[in-house]
């Protein structure tokens, strides 16, 4: 069934939601975030279900005239931008990004029921993953072709990887970066080696939020992608995330592991453009 679109042209650099409501005549901020979840919204051609997506002058906005799908709702996962070959998500902390055995619950089990219910003839293709404790944006790709593009030039198309921890202590710096060389040893347990060569060279630049006695609040940004880079850096400046059962002092405030992915931005693997994502602060990061 074909479906028709009104198409709308912006003229100034405003929020997805917010030009919505204007656009169309005062359309109620409800019935906006209905139309955005049910998949009917694009933008420049894409499927987009973010609504804070940040538009610029000369973007196209096309808005479906049929009812709108049946929202997807799960407390694990979020779809924040789909199209044909891509889909975003924020994942909550406590669900893995892919099965560790076969049938096991995962993000990706709850994308491949989307995609047969919605009659999507695809299924999520892993490109990157985040502990199962940890939260925040994911990419998956929905085509073969977005997946060998991902997988073979993720360091040259991902342009920014951020993420937002609580960590015990007050930190004495305001930002610098960790640099060292990670490895497991025989119980796969990653330590760091200044001796380089010694193990995947691992860079995390990190950013003092704000400092208190107990707890600080970090921004850090990922040069290199290594298996719990960051817990590991943390720990080793004597500041270990907060939550961190494997790498932590004990210290556990908000009852999960305060580590949350908040930026994704990337080149789009067939289309090139690029694509920025981001999710605020968790509300229990802020309150300690």
């Amino acid at each position: 069934m074909k479906i028709d679109f009104t198409r709308f042209s912006v003229h100034r650099p405003q929020e997805l939601l917010s030009f919505l409501m204007e656009a169309m005549q005062g359309v109620s901020r409800t019935r906006a975030k209905a139309i955005l979840s049910g998949g009917g919204v694009r933008v420049n051609r894409a499927i987009v279900k973010q609504f804070d997506m940040p538009l610029k002058q000369g973007d196209i906005v096309e808005v479906s005239k049929q009812k709108p799908k049946a929202t997807f709702q799960n407390r694990f996962v979020r779809i924040v931008y789909e199209d044909h070959h891509v889909i975003v998500i924020e994942k909550a902390a406590g669900i893995l990004s892919m099965a560790n055995v076969p049938g096991a619950f995962c993000v990706k089990s709850v994308l491949d029921q989307y995609f047969t219910k919605s009659h999507q003839r695809c299924r999520a293709h892993v490109v990157h993953r985040l502990d199962r404790e940890t939260s925040g944006l994911l990419v998956y790709a929905k085509t073969l072709e977005a997946e060998q593009i991902l997988e073979h030039n993720w360091q040259e198309i991902v342009t920014d990887r951020r993420y937002i921890a609580l960590v015990s202590g007050r930190m004495e710096k305001e930002r610098g970066t960790i640099r060292s060389w990670l490895k497991d040893n025989a119980a796969y347990i990653t330590y760091s080696s200044k001796k380089e060569g010694d193990g995947k060279l691992a860079v995390t630049h990190f950013e003092t939020l704000r400092a208190g006695d107990d707890y600080s609040l970090v921004r850090l940004k990922l040069e290199t992608g290594r298996k719990n880079q960051i817990r590991v850096h943390m720990a080793d400046m004597g500041h270990p995330v907060c939550g961190d059962t494997k790498y932590g002092n004990g210290s556990d405030p908000i009852g999960r592991l305060a580590l949350h992915a908040f930026r994704l931005n990337f080149y789009h693997p067939i289309t090139g453009e690029h694509l920025k994502f981001e999710t605020p602060i968790p509300k229990p990061f802020q309150a300690k």
